[in-house]
């Protein structure tokens, strides 16, 4: 801990990170690699003849996310205004690619963008992307945020567009959560209330026509409903999940030696909670949901705290994310929602979310720091213990009179005071 803090401890002509925070990211980097070996090896020894192959992959992607998180927490935030547009027009871009016939379709969905060996999933870099766009254009149009023309309806139809083309792909849970940042943004922003709730009517109704009207979606919903009746068929693998927490009891089987690696498809990806529910019980689900809540929680601090509205609502946003993310991952993992794609944040296999939330929580560390210029407090804290007594006296001093000036300066400082005449007391105050 010592040498992360020494490590963080200055940026350029800025303060020290969040280094509750840092440490959180780096610990999760560490146990999702740990986690994904265990979740992958059978697999990967019987389809890659390789039990590493996982391991491999997410170790080298721990080590890019590490690096990027460092990297970026170390350049000032307020940097990414002028790329506010380039990131969200490349961010569209590729949305747009991956529905128009250029995506690399894997589980039934069209979410990855192939670049030679490298696979970007687009709808990823679409969560980041709009929460900087969001925060760049509420900052500039504060004033007149609560103009449902101004402050509403341009980050409704961008929000709207992003969420149309994830549903593309398709991908309900992304466009979810893409409508649960724009809504939680305009709120932080300070949007009527009275539009607020009539885009939360309007996006209910938009999801529970996308799923009714939905074919495979309505049959999901119908499984997940009787999960008993289609535990061999649509609900097999939230079946198999709710097994693997059934399994691990109170404080698990044990680090590597979970059995429903064998039956749970795609264990090191979106179930890996189920996993880590199996080898580390109900303890070990319980620790990994408080360090989310503890990072969300110095989110929230960070964003109270930040030095301008820009970096309040970048910090807001990333928060939310990886809330969101997480408590939609544990609780599809437990059945208590139907089956959605959602990652967990820094823990389960693949390097797009690996790299975006390791881009997100680099930007949220840049803004935990603190610049020295124009901060009352920091000029205070070198005059002594106090920085609130010392301004104290300082502000005292300057409305004091002066007993050691001259006797003819004391006479014209008592004029000055002193109410014209024909006025009262009261009117010259």
């Amino acid at each position: 801990m010592i040498a992360l803090k020494k490590l963080l401890s200055r940026g350029p002509d800025r303060g020290p990170v969040d280094v509750v925070l840092a440490a959180l990211a780096v610990a999760l980097l560490g146990f999702g690699v740990v986690m994904v070996y265990s979740a992958s090896v059978i697999e990967a020894t019987v389809v890659f003849r390789d039990s590493q192959y996982f391991l491999k992959r997410q170790g080298f992607y721990a080590i890019g996310a590490l690096l990027l998180i460092f990297g970026i927490s170390r350049i000032d935030y307020r940097k990414l205004r002028p790329l506010t547009y380039p990131i969200i027009g490349l961010v569209t871009l590729m949305m747009i690619l991956s529905v128009v016939g250029f995506g690399h379709s894997g589980g039934g969905a069209a979410r990855w963008l192939s670049v030679g060996p490298v696979h970007i999933q687009p709808s990823e870099t679409a969560k980041l992307g709009l929460i900087l766009w969001l925060a760049y254009s509420l900052e500039k149009k504060r004033e007149r945020v609560k103009s449902f023309s101004i402050g509403m309806l341009p980050h409704l139809l961008m929000s709207g567009f992003l969420m149309v083309l994830c549903l593309k792909q398709p991908d309900f849970g992304g466009a979810s959560v893409l409508l649960l940042l724009t809504f939680t943004l305009l709120f932080v922003a300070g949007a009527r209330l009275g539009y607020l709730l009539g885009l939360a009517m309007l996006g209910s109704v938009f999801a529970v026509w996308a799923v009714r009207f939905t074919s495979y979606r309505w049959e999901r919903m119908v499984a997940w409903f009787n999960m008993s009746e289609h535990r061999q068929d649509l609900a097999y693998q939230p079946f198999q999940s709710v097994m693997s927490f059934g399994s691990g009891k109170l404080v698990g089987l044990g680090l590597g030696k979970g059995l429903q690696v064998l039956y749970l498809p795609e264990a090191h990806t979106d179930f890996i909670s189920a996993i880590i529910g199996e080898e580390l019980g109900f303890v070990g689900i319980l620790v990994l949901c408080t360090v989310y809540l503890v990072i969300v929680a110095r989110g929230v601090r960070t964003a109270l705290n930040a030095e301008d509205e820009y970096g309040a609502y970048i910090a807001f946003g990333i928060s939310v994310l990886f809330g969101v993310q997480a408590l939609i991952n544990l609780a599809v993992a437990m059945s208590v929602l139907p089956t959605k794609g959602l990652t967990l944040p820094f823990i389960s296999y693949g390097g797009s979310s690996l790299l975006v939330c390791a881009a997100a929580m680099g930007i949220l560390l840049s803004i935990s720091r603190k610049s020295g210029s124009g901060n009352a407090r920091v000029a205070f804290a070198s005059s002594g213990p106090d920085p609130e007594a010392s301004a104290m006296l300082v502000t005292e001093a300057s409305f004091a009179p002066d007993l050691t000036a001259a006797p003819a300066t004391q006479k014209k400082a008592r004029e000055r005071r002193k109410p014209r005449s024909g006025m009262q007391p009261e009117e010259a105050l």
